[in-house]
């Protein structure tokens, strides 16, 4: 292929990539498949454009710098303080979790295509990593519980970065066909120690240039850009140059740092690296296509859909599941965790590094089952998955409703704790670091700022919220705050702590449920000494005992008498009051339900949940 022809093809892929890049944003499906089907198009079993053979032997320094540039990329959003701050089953998932699919899956291959074990290990480290680029698609469709989310995406950062750093050993360990232990931990020393040596100078070098050089004032953004970009292409190349192999943890070192303290303009930074890193993605992918051989692919015949179905259906079970057990996810959290581990960006991008370099030493087969494995279990994992996730998560039910709380003091954590336990979707938002530590502590998802800047509550999550709660100290405070919810956000249900009673006419003026302290406690005592069984009854409210008003939204049972309900919900429950235009009534058993009518139901707990998923289908 000629110079001049290379450069058509270079161009055509990056518009491609971003063609994929907004179908996918149109359409909630990972661009990973649309690159992917590009590359199938493009290359020698379709219409022959592209041909890695034929790129003049410069594909392999092209892929390497790319994978440079991805690793650096998600290893740039590690946060140290994310990971000291997770919950144990998160930092579970990373370690043990990682352990359980890499070995899991290396014996899958091991036996279902019959090839050598550090092959297998090969293949096994490469598919350890899920990836955020392909999770967070799926998590914008499907609006699962915070701490589901964050767990979902954490696995993807950090297993990214490290399931490319082992899977560098393991390719190295093929090459120089070392197969003694001892060997082989030499090897992932001398490579991972070089690469973080490396790492470090190139950070430090940055950082330093970045906060003590005047870089001027109007060009600085985009000076710091380019030198972040040329920091983690020269930390690659610099300990590729010292010992091969050792890059990509230069790499991952260098942004696991600069990601970690504070640069100037990071957000600019932040920006720039993420389309520059979207441009690199579409040439992987399609390149990664374009190696495909469809007879290698049919060879594997059912080896092949062996290893797929145990990557999803049986090892990434157990990951979860044992990495989860005995923890704050409920059982169907860790199935729909189950359920979604679409593979991407790092399986993509270093297969395909890997096999051109295995093709090029003489190793085939090994290249080929390479590419084949990791192609399958990408394509199956992220239509499949991507595809069906919403279905099985309301199958699951695990899609609840959002609650934002403004405050983490005691009272905004006793809420928290409550709705949690019903299993309510809720997000702490607080600005003052002790508050912020012990909500974590307790379990709860926090976000860090200030409750009353728009900006803090869109992050939060406020777009989506169905309630926002506003429990801080200060009325002033918690006024501004339903103000904005209201103004801004259009959200459903708005309440408010009021410390003064004398303020509580100021919030219903804007239609916000003010519930003053004062007299909440009054209610509450009268209530311990003329209806004390009642009291200690509503206490005990999400734990053993529920009362829950929901609307009649089954057309079936419009038109049906209270009489007909009753044998429609579970026994230990009832229903308490009918609320009708306004008009609240305890119902006598001939009354007709008519739309739009809501009913309070009490009783037990299971037995409410069961009266409202039969009432309340939606």
């Amino acid at each position: 292929m000629a110079a001049s022809s290379i450069i058509v093809v270079v161009a055509a892929i990056l518009a491609i990539g971003v063609v994929a890049q907004v179908l996918a944003a149109r359409t909630g499906i990972p661009s990973v498949v649309f690159l992917i089907a590009a590359g199938v198009v493009l290359g020698p079993e379709v219409l022959g454009v592209v041909r890695p053979s034929e790129f003049l032997g410069g594909l392999t320094a092209i892929v390497g710098l790319s994978v440079a540039i991805i690793v650096f990329e998600g290893a740039f959003h590690i946060r140290a303080t994310n990971l000291r701050t997770a919950p144990r089953e998160t930092l579970r998932l990373v370690t043990l979790g990682a352990v359980i699919a890499l070995v899991g899956t290396a014996v899958v291959v091991r036996y279902a295509l019959d090839t050598p074990w550090l092959v297998a290990y090969l293949v096994g480290a490469l598919l350890v990593a899920t990836g955020p680029t392909v999770i967070t698609p799926i998590l914008q469709v499907v609006a699962v519980r915070d701490r589901v989310a964050t767990a979902l995406e954490t696995e993807g950062i950090v297993n990214d970065v490290t399931a490319a750093i082992l899977a560098v050993v393991i390719f190295e360990a093929i090459l120089e066909n070392v197969t003694e232990p001892a060997e082989i931990v030499r090897l992932f020393a001398q490579r991972l120690g070089v690469g973080v040596v490396v790492g470090i100078l190139v950070a430090a070098v940055l950082w330093w240039l970045l906060r003590h050089v005047d870089l001027g004032a109007a060009n600085a953004p985009q000076y710091a850009r380019l030198a972040i970009l040329a920091g983690a292409l020269v930390s690659y190349a610099g300990a590729e140059y010292v010992a091969t192999e050792s890059g990509i943890a230069a790499a991952a070192t260098a942004g696991v740092i600069l990601g970690n303290v504070d640069l100037p303009y990071e957000d600019d930074i932040t920006q720039f690296k993420g389309d520059v890193t979207l441009l690199v993605l579409s040439f992987v992918f399609i390149a990664l296509a374009a190696l495909l051989d469809f007879e290698s692919l049919i060879d594997l015949g059912l080896g092949g859909v062996a290893v797929v179905v145990a990557v999803t259906m049986l090892i990434r079970p157990a990951t979860v599941l044992l990495s989860t057990v005995g923890g704050r996810f409920t059982v169907e959290e860790r199935a729909f965790m189950s359920f979604v581990g679409p593979r991407g960006i790092i399986p993509a991008s270093v297969a395909t590094l890997f096999a051109i370099q295995l093709q090029q030493a003489g190793f085939t087969q090994a290249a080929d089952i390479l590419v084949g494995t990791v192609f399958l279990v990408i394509l199956v994992t992220v239509v499949v998955e991507g595809g069906f996730a919403r279905h099985v998560a309301q199958l699951l039910d695990v899609i609840p409703m959002r609650v934002i709380i403004v405050g983490g003091g005691k009272v905004g954590r006793a809420l928290a704790d409550r709705l949690e336990d019903r299993g309510e979707n809720v997000v702490i938002v607080e600005v003052d670091p002790e508050m912020i530590e012990q909500a974590r502590a307790a379990g709860h998802t926090v976000h860090q700022g200030d409750g009353a800047d728009t900006d803090t509550l869109r992050a939060a999550g406020a777009d989506n919220a169905k309630i926002v709660v506003a429990a801080t100290g200060d009325d002033d405070v918690n006024l501004l705050v339903a103000q904005l919810a209201n103004s801004k956000f259009g959200v459903d249900t708005i309440l408010a702590r009021v410390i003064n009673p004398d303020n509580v006419e100021a919030f219903e003026e804007l239609g916000v449920s003010a519930i003053s302290s004062t007299m909440a406690t009054a209610y509450a005592l009268d209530n311990a000494i003329e209806r004390p069984t009642l009291s200690t009854w509503m206490t005990e409210l999400g734990r053993t005992g529920d009362v829950q008003e929901i609307e009649v939204t089954a057309e079936d049972l419009v038109g049906k008498t209270i009489a007909d309900l009753r044998e429609e919900v579970p026994p230990g429950c009832l229903i308490a009051l009918v609320s009708r235009e306004g008009d609240n009534q305890v119902p006598e058993g001939s009354l007709v339900i008519e739309a739009g009518d809501r009913l309070t139901i009490l009783g037990e707990r299971q037995a409410v949940r069961e009266a409202i998923d039969r009432l309340h289908p939606d």
